[in-house]
């Protein structure tokens, strides 16, 4: 298993420079870690190809694909609003590579987070982005039918975030009938299902029941800190009183959360990710 805090640069470059300027953030991060395409990037990202390579990947047997969804939303006072986009991205890396022939599109960072007018579910914070889900489906599918035509045989949809769920499934029901047989798509909602169920129970097995709910509290945060600890404003957390509703955490209480906890569902995640698509790829040759 990858270990994630290892990737150090790969997630880094995500957020650095708080304070400095952006010119020279870019700059020093550049050059102490290296550009964005490489390890893991350079090997699964489809970002990170000329468009010649990415046909010679396809004509080498690379025919699946993971379309990553994340989020913009807030989650809390103490993790930043990307989370769910540097975890979607970075763990579909890693799921790409031990998974074989497959690559990793550029991660959906606009998704339905609640309405504008009324502002309702996230959408009553600062911090976040929503999308009709009309709008988000029609770009799951027209990315999707952009791999299917490029060569791509098995399109792969996987979301870090709980709220799109249901419209994942509808976009896989609806190409796999339009499809038929072209090429096929795999919606692996188990990958998102861990966290509030096997991972959940792990940590309560742990003796932290009574901290893990439903956002931004232990499990979410420690997945961040597992991920990309930039991400998550550790300092003022540990120095915090228990956030809640009006802060934007869930339930549960985030101030012992750490990477080591955070492994065990990014473990969990990953795994059932990689046994997912090598099923799919075995089923659909």
């Amino acid at each position: 298993m990858f270990n994630l805090l290892r990737l150090s640069c790969r997630s880094a470059l995500f957020c650095v420079g708080i304070g400095l300027s952006a010119g020279f953030a870019q700059a020093q991060s550049v050059a102490e870690c290296g550009a964005h395409c490489t390890g893991l990037a350079l090997q699964a990202e489809f970002a990170c190809r000329s468009w010649t390579e990415v046909a010679q990947d396809v004509k080498a047997g690379t025919d699946t694909v993971i379309i990553p969804v994340g989020g913009t939303e807030q989650s809390g006072p103490y993790i930043a609003v990307g989370k769910h986009n540097v975890r979607a991205q970075v763990l579909a890396d890693m799921i790409a590579v031990q998974a074989g022939h497959t690559l990793v599109a550029p991660v959906v960072a606009y998704v339905p987070e609640g309405s504008t007018s009324p502002r309702t579910s996230h959408m009553k914070f600062p911090g976040t982005i929503s999308v009709p889900p009309a709008v988000f489906e029609g770009l799951l599918k027209g990315a999707a039918e952009s791999f299917r035509v490029q060569g791509f045989r098995r399109i792969v949809l996987l979301g870090d975030h709980g709220g799109y769920q249901s419209f994942m499934a509808q976009v896989a029901q609806e190409l796999n009938r339009a499809w038929k047989g072209q090429a096929a798509v795999l919606y692996v909602r188990d990958y998102y299902e861990v966290v509030p169920h096997q991972y959940a129970d792990a940590l309560r097995g742990q003796g932290y029941g009574a901290e893990v709910g439903l956002h931004a509290e232990l499990s979410d945060t420690s997945l961040m800190l597992a991920v990309d600890p930039s991400l998550v404003r550790q300092e003022a957390l540990r120095k915090a009183p228990k956030p809640g509703v009006a802060e934007g955490v869930y339930g549960g209480d985030p101030r012992r959360a750490s990477a080591g906890l955070g492994r065990i569902g990014t473990d969990m995640q990953i795994r059932t990710a990689v046994a997912a698509i090598q099923s799919f790829q075995r089923s659909h040759p």
